[in-house]
């Protein structure tokens, strides 16, 4: 696979404008990076072959479809070897309700970013779901009260 530093400026552009609207045309996308069609067909497919495009989706109003609470949640485990390490990252992605979930090196092991429609949503994932991961032993909430800048929007 190919490093970030192998593409040039015209490739980046093709990324940026992607990154603002992934429903562009490849007609409309060759016209803003200035490019004629197959040229940028290729290089699109380029990009996306080695994964600096890893694919597109839908960008969806949280709010609307009733999951406008926000929680972040430290989590500090019992084990951090490898395996516990492993166990933990395989299980966190089976919750739905976790939108994100990053190693920290900090005085906690995961931070994690959860999704639900209230409070009481909230509290029943961390308690059934979140305290059930393998190797937890404690966790943490922060609650969002209003967002600034979201960069999944």
């Amino acid at each position: 696979m190919s490093t970030y530093s192998q593409i040039d400026q015209i490739d980046r552009k093709i990324i940026e404008e992607l990154r603002g609207d992934g429903r562009l045309t490849v007609t409309d996308l060759a016209k803003r990076v200035g490019l004629s069609k197959t040229p940028c067909q290729i290089r699109l497919k380029r990009l996306i072959d080695d994964g600096y495009i890893r694919g597109f989706r839908a960008v969806t109003d949280p709010v609307k479809l009733g999951l406008g609470h926000i929680a972040f949640a430290e989590v500090k485990l019992s084990d951090t070897r490898e395996r516990a390490l492993q166990a933990f990252g395989k299980a966190v992605m089976q919750v739905r309700e976790i939108e994100e979930c990053h190693m920290i090196a900090s005085s906690f092991d995961y931070l994690l970013k959860v999704r639900t429609s209230d409070i009481h949503t909230y509290r029943r994932v961390l308690g059934e779901k979140i305290s059930s991961l393998p190797h937890v032993a404690s966790t943490s909430t922060f609650v969002v009260m209003e967002t600034i800048i979201d960069a999944g929007a």
